[in-house]
């Protein structure tokens, strides 16, 4: 049994490097363009959009880092041999017990702001679960697990801020654009696997990059991004938005540019791109947002 010392040992410094705050930003990013979407006032809401916004970041997508990070723990050890629990600074079940406890937490807080949000919550939280543990542990399957990601942290965060303030299911619009961004952010996702192909392949993990080859998974990832904003593209000139359609159509054509620099060595270039295309990608979102309002 592991005395007191042992077990108020762990830092809390440590536990946040396991929830990874760095990647709270795109749920967050995506709750406050559903807010956006709806084009309500959040005047007298904000307490209300303030708790949606930690549910989406520190709360669901910090749970889904700690979950992640428990059953990938062999294969950090190869890829990230410093992160919490290969390094053995976050020793035992620490990594298991936070994931269940987070889980806990973030259904209870989702629970407060109404039944939509604690449904979409709960999907992402599934989807978080089934993404790394066994056995299903979708993310072998770069196809299947990068979608998994990509509709919790974009789509049905995006869904969860319109929700929190309609107060119930927010828009067709909304929620289409919400599934093609979702879309989108699967090209996202394949540019993350790059940084970790060697562990990968070593743990039998068939991320994009693994199962195709950087190259021909730069190409997915680019058709994957620019096809979906496309797509925004035409439903906004179909909505009779054209102005915001010719706007984000734009932000497509200079990402376009940058994919082939991207494409000339994917695994090297992708960082580059994450700082320059996908901030396009991001303030895409934002206007598409912007323009269905009241709509």
């Amino acid at each position: 049994m592991r005395s007191k010392t042992q077990i108020f040992a762990v830092s809390p410094w440590v536990v946040l490097e396991l929830l990874k705050p760095i990647t709270w930003f795109p749920p967050m990013w995506a709750f406050v363009c559903g807010v956006v979407s709806t084009g309500l006032s959040p005047s007298g809401r904000w307490p209300t959009v303030v708790i949606g916004v930690i549910l989406a970041g520190p709360l669901v997508c910090g749970c889904s880092q700690a979950v992640n990070d428990w059953y990938d723990r062999h294969v950090d050890a190869i890829n990230e041999p410093n992160r919490p629990i290969p390094s053995g600074r976050l020793p035992g079940q620490w990594g298991y017990t936070i994931a269940v406890a987070w889980t806990a937490l973030s259904l209870a807080v989702a629970a407060t702001l109404g039944t939509t949000v604690f449904i979409a919550s709960l999907v992402g939280l599934g989807l978080a679960w089934i993404y790394s543990a066994p056995p299903l542990r979708l993310k072998e399957n770069g196809w299947w697990g990068n979608a998994a990601c990509s509709v919790s942290y974009e789509g049905l965060a995006w869904v969860t801020g319109a929700a929190v303030m309609a107060g119930g299911v927010p828009s067709v619009r909304s929620i289409i654009l919400a599934a093609l961004y979702s879309l989108g952010a699967h090209g996202i996702m394949t540019l993350n696997d790059f940084k970790s192909i060697e562990g990968d392949k070593q743990s039998g993990i068939g991320s994009l990059p693994v199962r195709l080859g950087v190259v021909a998974a730069g190409r997915v990832a680019c058709l994957f991004m620019a096809g979906a904003q496309w797509l925004v593209v035409g439903c906004l000139f179909m909505w009779g938005l054209p102005v915001y359609a010719a706007v984000i159509g734009g932000l497509v054509l200079v990402q376009m540019r940058l994919m082939q620099h991207l494409l000339k060595d994917p695994a090297r270039n992708a960082p580059w791109y994450n700082g320059t295309g996908v901030l396009l990608f991001v303030i895409g979102m934002l206007i598409s947002a912007i323009a269905i309002q009241g709509t």
